[in-house]
C-alpha cells in the first residue's frame, strides 16, 4: 500500500467547502504534510543512525536479527547469504522468494542466524556427484580452501529499537506519528523509497531517539578556609565593616519609568473582521503549503471562542483523534480550530462572535492551530485579525 497522494489530500481540502452540506464524519487529518499542520517539528525528535550491518547484511539485536540487502538483491539472495531457506524469509515477510529488493531495504530474519562457515557441504556433495565419471573411475580434485566465517557486528549499544508489523490501512506517515519519530528517519532506517510505500505485513524499525545529553552538574561553590580553634579557645569575633569605617551616604534617584515591553498582538476590537479565538501569542505564521493557518499558543485550559458568529458545521478529530472544529460563516467563509479538547457546541449549533466554543489543551501542547477558508482555498487569518 502507499501513502496518500498529494490528489487524494487535495480532494480532502476541496470537500471542507461544501461541509454545511454533509451529515456524516468526516476524517479530515490537519496534520498531515500537505492542507494541514504538522506538530512535528515540536514533538518529534532528532534519531540516530541506524547501526552498521556485518558482512552478511545482518544486524543482530537481543531479541531479533535483520538483514539488510544490497543493490540486487532479491529474497532468497538475502536467504541464502545468511543460510536460511528462502520461502521461510519470504512468508515471514509477506513476499516471494524472487522479489526484488530496494539497496538498503530491511528485511525481518524469523530466527536467528550465526556466523556460520561459508562452505555449503549440500552443495559440494551435488556439484561432486554430477561430475563423477560414468564409468566408475575415481577421480580426485583439490578442493578450495574453506572460507573462514564472516565475524557477525557487534550488538549495537544502547536501546533494542521497536520492530513494528505493518498493518492494513497504516502508512508511513501514520507509523511514524504513532512512534513520534520523523518518517525520513523511518525511511532511511528501513530503506523504503522515495514515495514511503510500505506493505501490509512489512516489518520496520522505529529509529531510535538520541539520548539528551546528561546535565553537568553544577559547580560546588567554594567554602572558604576558616580559622580552627583549640578546644578551650573562644572562636575570633568578626570585625564589622562599620567599624572600621563609616558608610557613604546614600544618594537615592528618582525612579525612571520601566520601558514598555509588552509585545504587539493581534487586535480583538469589534472592527476586526474576526476575533482572536484566543488570547496569547503567535508561534507559528500562515504559509501556503506548509501551514495552512497559525498556531496561537496560551495557557492550558484557557477558552477557544469563535472568531464571528456562524454555524458549526462540523466536529471531528485528526489521525490522533484530537478535536477539530468547523465554523461556517457568511460570504462562504470557513474557521477551523483544532487541538482542542471539552468542546462545548454541537454540530448544528449557532454560535456568536466570542462565544466559547472549546479549551487549550493541556500540557506542551497548549495552543490552537487556527485556519481560515474562502471557499476551496486557505487564506492567511492574521489579516482579518487586525
Amino acid at each position: 500500500m502507499r501513502a496518500v497522494s498529494k490528489s487524494a489530500v487535495a480532494a480532502g481540502v476541496a470537500s471542507l467547502a461544501f461541509l454545511a452540506g454533509c451529515e456524516g464524519p468526516i476524517d479530515y487529518d490537519l496534520r498531515g504534510n500537505v492542507g494541514g499542520f504538522s506538530t512535528a517539528d515540536a514533538a518529534q525528535a532528532a534519531t540516530a543512525n541506524r547501526p552498521a550491518p556485518d558482512a552478511r547484511g545482518v544486524i543482530t539485536y537481543p531479541n531479533y536479527q535483520v538483514a539488510v540487502a544490497r543493490r540486487g538483491d532479491t529474497v532468497g539472495d538475502i536467504a541464502a547469504r545468511v543460510g536460511l531457506p528462502a520461502a521461510e524469509v519470504a512468508r515471514f515477510n509477506g513476499l516471494q522468494a524472487a522479489d526484488q529488493l530496494r539497496d538498503g531495504e530491511v528485511v525481518a530474519l524469523p530466527r536467528t542466524v550465526s556466523a556460520a562457515s561459508s562452505v555449503d557441504i549440500a552443495t559440494i556433495a551435488g556439484t561432486a556427484i554430477d561430475a563423477a565419471p560414468a564409468d566408475g573411475s575415481v577421480r580426485t580434485s583439490t578442493l578450495e580452501p574453506a572460507q573462514p566465517a564472516a565475524a557477525p557486528a557487534p550488538a549495537p549499544a544502547g536501546p533494542e529499537p521497536i520492530r513494528h508489523k505493518v498493518k492494513r490501512g497504516e502508512t508511513a506517515y501514520t507509523i511514524a506519528r504513532l512512534y513520534n519519530v520523523p518518517v525520513d528517519a523511518l525511511a532511511e532506517w528501513n530503506g523504503l523509497g522515495s514515495d514511503f510505500t510500505v506493505r501490509e505485513g512489512q516489518f520496520l524499525l522505529i529509529p531510535i531517539k538520541n539520548q539528551a545529553a546528561p546535565r553537568q552538574e553544577a559547580a560546588v561553590a567554594t567554602v572558604p578556609a576558616t580559622t580552627i580553634t583549640q578546644p578551650g579557645q573562644g572562636s575570633p569575633t568578626p570585625t564589622p565593616p562599620s567599624a572600621t569605617q563609616p558608610l557613604p551616604d546614600e544618594e537615592i534617584k528618582p525612579a525612571e519609568p520601566a520601558p514598555d515591553v509588552t509585545a504587539e498582538a493581534p487586535t480583538t476590537q469589534s472592527n476586526s473582521a474576526l476575533g482572536l479565538p484566543v488570547t496569547g501569542t503567535i508561534i507559528r505564521t500562515y504559509k501556503k503549503g506548509s501551514n495552512e493557518g497559525i498556531d496561537i499558543a496560551a495557557s492550558p485550559g484557557s477558552p477557544v471562542n469563535a472568531a464571528a458568529a456562524g454555524t458549526v458545521a462540523a466536529i471531528t478529530a485528526d489521525a490522533d483523534q484530537v478535536p477539530i472544529i468547523v465554523v461556517k460563516h457568511n460570504s462562504d467563509l470557513l474557521t477551523v480550530y483544532a487541538n482542542v479538547e471539552n468542546i462545548t457546541v454541537k454540530k448544528g449549533a449557532r454560535v456568536k462572535r466570542g462565544q466559547k466554543i472549546a479549551s487549550l489543551r493541556g500540557g506542551d501542547n497548549a495552543y490552537v492551530h487556527f485556519e481560515v477558508r474562502k471557499g476551496f482555498e486557505s487564506v492567511d487569518p492574521e489579516p482579518y485579525l487586525r
